[in-house]
């Protein structure tokens, strides 16, 4: 039996994923498998459904928070811890699923009868994926966890914030983010994998893991320094001058990464001697003395508007830009021609902008329109008719 196929074209068509995900790290994997043209399926509990339905922003009642992660998904409520019905169900969807997705803490699935051995004798060929905080092996597997945990714990806060200031989060929830991107990446490797050898993948997912691999160069100074990494604001710790710069009217972005683009930006704004200023004459030096540095390039850079300085840098061809707020960004023309804002129609909410898909792929469309996200229990009716089951 073929299931109902995705309404996005793309390379996973033909993939259905059974998704047991909740609020962000799970249901952010499946949104991108479903962005790729995978079917994903919404398992909710009766009732209550998915607990981001009851995170705001709310418009006309419906969470904005789990439209912007659940849009194209269909929706059935099932309680497969205690209904032998609903399991049957379940166990059915299983039967046709390339994929299943879970997040709760290590032990549940296999509490609920559905643990990977379980999983592996019964659906030889399916793939499931597990985000969860820490991991399914290790002393804090069976610790709970929220982005705030994880950004801490992984060293992100450390060296997020002004130097001496208060610690700071990021203001996304990347711990949650990097889970789910690298959860898709894991489901697409090993379906290629699959093809080869019919056999499904366990993927394990810890958020903590995914926060230690993505600390880039603040492992590598440490391993080479044995200095401890701190906070240093919009600033690079290697690369100088690149950070955050006050013009006449706010700040703006520069990123001059090489004596030849230093030399450029110290005429452009009219203190060529600074390129020749032994303080500041290679990488290096820059870097040592970059407190100095970030002034005297102020003194020049207050003198104008950060337009100014835009229009001038980039006609010099000189890395920069603007520090733009979220209307800025939904309305920044770019960003537009990029089709990175995109819309979907809510029957109660009208018409919502969310994000769009960043991997653009020469050979399928990106609408510019997605497909709501599914009020709770919406799509029982058409999957139980599939299976073949009565309702």
């Amino acid at each position: 039996m073929t299931l109902k196929p995705s309404i996005v074209e793309g390379p996973l068509n033909g993939v259905t994923v059974v998704d047991l995900t909740r609020v962000l790290a799970g249901p952010y994997c499946t949104m991108v498998l479903a962005d790729l043209g995978a079917r994903v399926i919404k398992i909710e509990e009766p009732e209550a459904g998915d607990l981001a339905r009851g995170i705001g922003p709310f418009i006309s009642g419906k969470s904005a928070y789990f439209a912007s992660l659940n849009r194209g998904k269909e929706s059935i409520a099932l309680d497969i811890k205690s209904s032998d019905d609903d399991r049957r169900i379940f166990e059915a969807l299983l039967d046709n699923a390339d994929v299943l997705a879970e997040n709760f803490r290590p032990g549940v699935m296999k509490r609920r009868g559905y643990g990977w051995e379980t999983l592996q004798l019964n659906y030889p060929g399916l793939i499931c994926v597990a985000v969860s905080g820490f991991g399914h092996t290790g002393p804090c597997s069976s610790r709970p966890a929220f982005d705030m945990v994880i950004q801490g714990m992984g060293g992100l806060m450390s060296l997020t914030g002004q130097p001496g200031g208060p610690p700071t989060r990021v203001g996304t929830s990347i711990g949650d983010i990097t889970a789910g991107l690298f959860a898709a990446i894991g489901v697409t490797g090993v379906l290629y994998q699959r093809e080869r050898t019919g056999h499904g993948t366990f993927v394990d997912i810890a958020m903590l893991d995914c926060q230690v691999a993505i600390l880039e160069n603040a492992i590598a100074r440490y391993a080479a320094t044995g200095s401890v990494p701190e906070p240093l604001g919009s600033r690079h710790p290697s690369i100088a001058p690149f950070a955050a710069f006050a013009a006449s009217d706010g700040h703006i972005i520069i990123a001059a990464g090489n004596n030849k683009q230093f030399q450029i930006l110290s005429g452009v704004i009219g203190r060529p001697e600074l390129a020749l200023d032994p303080r500041y004459d290679n990488p290096a030096n820059r870097v040592e003395n970059v407190e100095d540095l970030q002034r005297d390039l102020e003194d020049g850079l207050k003198t104008q508007t950060g337009a100014h300085w835009l229009q001038v840098m980039e006609e010099a061809g000189l890395p920069c830009g603007p520090i733009h707020n979220m209307e800025q960004v939904l309305n920044d023309p770019h960003v537009r021609a990029r089709n990175m804002v995109v819309e979907m129609d809510d029957p109660a909410a009208g018409r919502i902008k969310l994000a769009g898909n960043p991997v653009k792929m020469s050979c399928f469309d990106d609408p510019s329109e997605r497909g709501p996200a599914p009020d709770l229990d919406s799509s029982r009716e058409h999957l139980l008719a599939e299976l073949g089951i009565s309702a």
